[in-house]
């Protein structure tokens, strides 16, 4: 018979989550309450007073182009960061699952990327393809490739992508990999033993086994492409070539504190917390049926 933990007054339960709370509240709550607050109005720039507009800002942004080109660009940025990162870190897990020689190396090896900062790998990336001394730009010069990301949009799409990417690369193999080892072997040596190959034993056991976990992943590595990659953009592109970068978090920030329109900066988060809290409504509510536990 499972034994419960219970108490005997309210007083101990609210006093162990009352931490908790406070945290949501003055972390969470109030800065998403003051950003609605501040959405409905236009403050000067030395913030000594505030115009009441109502729906001004947001009619204001939905009315312009830049702000609606910044929704594709997002769309295509984390679709692209998502299916990069997670592909990838599913593929070394299957290697790194198999008993090979080294096997101890070549995880942790895998894992040291996670311990970098968004900000430090923008860096690192934007050494490596520096138009003018990078390693990665100079051998494509040597290929015939002109390299130059500062004015190719394309460019400095893939690799803000690729900067993105491996840096979560790590966290999602970790995932995957404890997800590979929970599955009973006796199973996948039973299916082998009937003649079925690797990549059938993959495609009909092992990743629908994998669903709980592949679901985890997709709801984390969308919510970090929207949010977490912000130092990312900041340091390699800027948001730029001609915005070609400039994602709904990063327009937030370049609006707010370089353009300084708090008020259209403060519509934009509201609408970024919407659009995330309709995609992870979507996510559980039509991809998790998908899903076997």
């Amino acid at each position: 018979m499972e034994k419960r933990v219970t108490f005997k007054g309210i007083w101990l339960p609210l006093l162990l989550v009352t931490p908790q709370i406070v945290i949501t509240a003055v972390f969470f709550f109030y800065p998403a309450g003051q950003a609605v607050w501040q959405s409905l109005f236009i403050p000067d720039p030395f913030g000594l007073s505030m115009q009441y507009v109502g729906l001004g800002n947001f009619e204001y942004l939905l009315g312009n182009s830049y702000y609606r080109t910044s929704f594709i660009t997002t769309a295509v940025f984390s679709i692209l960061v998502t299916v990069v990162s997670m592909g990838i870190a599913l593929y070394l897990a299957v290697l790194a699952d198999r008993l090979i020689k080294g096997s101890g190396v070549y995880r942790t090896l895998l894992i040291w990327p996670y311990a970098v900062a968004p900000a430090v790998a923008g860096v690192l990336w934007l050494f490596m393809f520096n138009t003018r001394v990078g390693v990665v730009t100079w051998y494509l010069g040597v290929l015939g490739y002109d390299w130059n990301h500062v004015l190719n949009g394309g460019e400095a799409m893939g690799l803000v992508v690729v900067a993105s990417a491996w840096g979560r690369i790590s966290y999602n193999f970790l995932f995957f990999l404890a997800g590979l080892q929970a599955i009973p072997k006796s199973v996948i040596e039973a299916a082998a033993i009937d003649g079925a190959r690797f990549w059938t034993r993959f495609r009909t056991i092992v990743f629908p086994l994998l669903s709980p976990t592949t679901f985890f992943l997709l709801v984390v590595n969308i919510v970090y492409a929207f949010f977490e990659t912000f130092g990312v953009i900041h340091t390699i592109t800027g948001g730029g070539p001609q915005q070609s970068t400039t994602i709904l978090v990063y327009k937030v920030f370049s609006d707010g504190f370089v353009g300084q329109d708090l008020g259209s900066s403060a519509a934009q988060s509201v609408i970024l917390l919407f659009i995330v809290g309709l995609l992870t409504i979507f996510q559980f509510k039509f991809i998790e049926r998908r899903v076997h536990y």
